[in-house]
């Protein structure tokens, strides 16, 4: 029997993907969470084999409790999402995420990864892979990105300071130059072209 885990903030899908899930024999749904912050405790608390993460998750989301989980249990993790975009891929890859599909995919196929998941393989979107082939890099750097991402929800620079551990004057360089890579006037568009393009 595989544990499998789900998280995801849409009640509606969680649970009617949970009951569907449970209608697969060698699946046994043993956690359904609203969040990053509650499938990380859970799946520390539960250790299941598998760990079926939504990408948009309020606070952590989907990429980062996959790489918090793995830090923490063997299990093993997919993310699922709305928008599968070949930056959001790679980051996925990054952390170590085992699975990554589109949310349009039906229960059994669904299913069916678990599955491969499970017994050790890894499984891409086909379409998503092939966009990731073609799809441009991006130029920022990590740190860049970091910035980027810590302050997308309209943070002061005090702020992305504080949280990165980071000078105030480092963040403001940091934010010149990502500026003047994407040719973009502020911050803010720079964060939705990131976005757009799936860097963060």
């Amino acid at each position: 029997m595989i544990r499998v885990l789900i998280a995801d903030d849409e009640d509606m899908i969680r649970s009617a993907l949970a009951s569907l899930l449970r209608l697969e024999d060698d699946l046994d749904v043993v956690a359904e969470c609203p969040d990053g912050q509650t499938a990380l405790a859970e799946a520390v608390r539960l250790r299941p084999d598998v760990c079926l993460l939504d990408l948009e998750m309020p606070g952590l989301d989907g990429v980062d409790t996959a790489a918090r989980i793995l830090r923490q249990v063997p299990s093993r993790c997919i993310v699922v999402t709305r928008h599968a975009r070949p930056g959001v891929l790679r980051r996925a890859l990054s952390v170590g995420v085992d699975g990554f599909l589109p949310k349009s995919r039906r229960a059994e196929d669904v299913a069916a990864v678990i599955r491969d998941v499970a017994a050790g393989r890894r499984y891409v979107d086909p379409e998503v892979a092939a966009d990731a082939l073609t799809d441009i890099r991006s130029p920022l750097t990590d740190r860049e990105l970091d910035v980027l991402r810590a302050g997308q929800r309209g943070e002061t620079i005090a702020q992305i300071a504080a949280a990165l551990h980071l000078s105030a004057g480092t963040v403001r360089n940091h934010v010149s130059s990502v500026l003047g890579k994407l040719g973009v006037p502020t911050r803010q568009q720079a964060a939705i072209v990131a976005r757009e393009r799936g860097w963060i």
